[in-house]
């Protein structure tokens, strides 16, 4: 005697935009950002890694200063940016999609799926925020113990 059970699919997803054909198909659209941010993520990922972890002295290497003199460069700046937006909007459409399959009713999905936009927007503010408005050069203490590349001024 086997049991199977089904595969969880959200209720109104499939039948209920079935019959409307206007617009755009934003499930879709979701998929297809899985699949591209998935493989963008693959190559920033392992390329963060390898900077980060292989060049130079490792991973005895990652303090205050290596960051510092990283984001004093608009190429890791961006590189460091678009690999943190990729992967919030990667996790927070997964996270959709999972409140979408398992969540009973249509409440409980729009509190769950507006507390998800709510900490990837604060996320990725901040986190923005933080690549391009980062001094590597603070002034005054604790600060000034840390090692630093900055000049003696």
């Amino acid at each position: 005697m086997s049991t199977t059970i089904e595969t969880p699919r959200s209720p109104y997803s499939r039948e209920a935009r079935a019959s409307t054909k206007r617009g755009v198909n934003w499930e879709k659209w979701g998929w297809i950002y899985m699949r591209v941010s998935g493989i963008l993520l693959v190559v920033l990922i392992f390329g963060h890694l390898f900077v980060n972890l292989m060049l130079g002295k490792g991973v005895h290497a990652l303090d205050f200063a290596f960051v510092g003199g990283k984001w004093s460069s608009p190429f890791w700046q961006v590189w460091d940016v678009l690999m943190l937006w990729l992967a919030l909007i990667h996790g927070g459409n997964g996270m959709r999609t999972i409140v979408n399959d398992y969540a009973a009713s249509r409440l409980t999905r729009g509190i769950f799926k507006a507390a998800i936009l709510a900490a990837v927007v604060v996320l990725i503010v901040m986190g923005t925020l933080v690549v391009f408005t980062f001094d590597p050069c603070p002034a005054g203490a604790p600060a000034d113990l840390l090692p630093s590349f900055c000049p003696a001024s």
